[in-house]
């Protein structure tokens, strides 16, 4: 009676596994002539999701459900490509994982875009890091750009990477656990500085004796960068949806009053309201503030608690009466995060000629930011 046994190399199983692969690439070679039309997919998932999040939360919440997802299996697939590897088993080739990733860095950029666009102040920093997310979308579906620098300059590449991971987390935690902006802030700058060790580990590769010191170095610095540059970050889904300025406020109508011209005269004798309505996710409740600022110099800071869910945004307000015996000059009001994260800015002026900003009680849509909008309608706010 003979008997056959595996030849040489090949390992349990492993035949199905070249069966399996097989099939990936198939479908990778259909889908390739048909990749363009990937992008606009994940910006129009990223724009439902945006505005879902407001009327239909669960839905919403899938689509970002749906965004983790896609980085857990490219996650995985690299994890058990090179375990496979390893233990000789067959895997994919190259340019089928890096098509894969390239769809998903896609998917992320294109996604995330809609929030970064309709939350970003761009009368400031943030309007550097709303390009750049623009930037890497566009170098995301240029083919020979992005293939040379998964090739050639691999250090690079995985810092693409991580910035993606950075931006995942970011926009679908608050929509997801309804996390505050500033706790989805902290989770995503760790991600990102996890997910940069590979790329210092290839920036540092022919250091040798020094690859550590260097290692210990270049990841604290990392992190105080990252920290620092926090400020720059858009909050990605919190957005001022109107804002006015007042010498009075109906509390019972959640409304501004009156009109004064802000000289130092009306400001002494009625002080001035700040009135911001802040839009927000459904469930999430977080503090914010009202920053003012006297010719660029904080003055006052006035925390305020805002619950999201409203559609014309949490109605919020701040009373100042404390001013400075010679306010004239140029004032801003900084609405702001925990985590130092603007959403909007109010400005005005304080004189005693025709210069003097009339605070006229009006709600002013600050802009219209990337996709903001205001919808009519809302009751309360504290």
């Amino acid at each position: 009676m003979s008997s056959s046994s595996p030849a040489p190399g090949s390992r349990p199983g492993s035949a199905r596994l070249s069966a399996l692969q097989a099939r990936v690439e198939r479908l990778v070679a259909r889908l390739r002539p048909w990749s363009w039309l990937w992008p606009p997919i994940a910006f129009a998932a990223g724009l439902g999701s945006f505005f879902l999040v407001e009327r239909q939360q669960w839905l919403g919440a899938l689509l970002a459900l749906g965004m983790l997802a896609t980085w857990l299996l490219l996650l995985s697939e690299s994890l058990l490509g090179r375990l496979l590897a390893r233990r000789g088993y067959p895997t994919l080739p190259h340019g089928v994982t890096l098509f894969i990733a390239q769809m998903i860095h896609q998917e992320t950029l294109f996604f995330t875009l809609p929030f970064l666009l309709a939350t970003t102040v761009w009368s400031s920093g943030q309007a550097l890091f709303t390009l750049l997310l623009i930037g890497m979308a566009i170098f995301s579906i240029v083919d020979p750009l992005y293939y040379r620098l998964a090739d050639r300059l691999r250090w690079l590449y995985l810092a693409f990477h991580a910035q993606c991971v950075f931006l995942v987390v970011l926009v679908t935690l608050p929509i997801m656990l309804q996390l505050t902006t500033g706790q989805s802030l902290k989770l995503a700058l760790a991600a990102m500085l996890l997910f940069s060790l590979p790329s210092l580990l290839h920036l540092t590769a022919g250091q040798r004796g020094r690859r550590w010191v260097m290692m210990l170095t270049l990841l604290p610095l990392l992190a105080g960068l990252a920290w620092t540059g926090r400020i720059w970050v858009p909050p990605a889904n919190l957005w001022l949806g109107s804002a006015a300025l007042s010498p009075a406020f109906d509390v019972e109508a959640r409304a501004p009053r009156g009109e004064l011209p802000l000289t130092p005269e009306t400001l002494a004798a009625s002080g001035l309201y700040a009135y911001t309505a802040i839009r927000a996710p459904r469930g999430l409740r977080e503090e914010v503030f009202h920053v003012w600022r006297h010719e660029g110099e904080e003055v006052d800071r006035i925390p305020l608690t805002i619950e999201g869910g409203r559609e014309a945004g949490y109605r919020a307000w701040s009373h100042k009466q404390n001013f400075p015996s010679r306010p004239e000059g140029r004032w801003r009001i900084d609405v702001m995060t925990d985590g130092g994260q603007r959403i909007g800015v109010l400005r005005f002026r304080v004189a005693e000629d025709e210069h003097a900003t009339l605070a006229d009680g009006s709600e002013l849509l600050r802009g219209i930011q990337g996709l903001r909008r205001l919808v009519p309608g809302s009751r309360e706010g504290e």
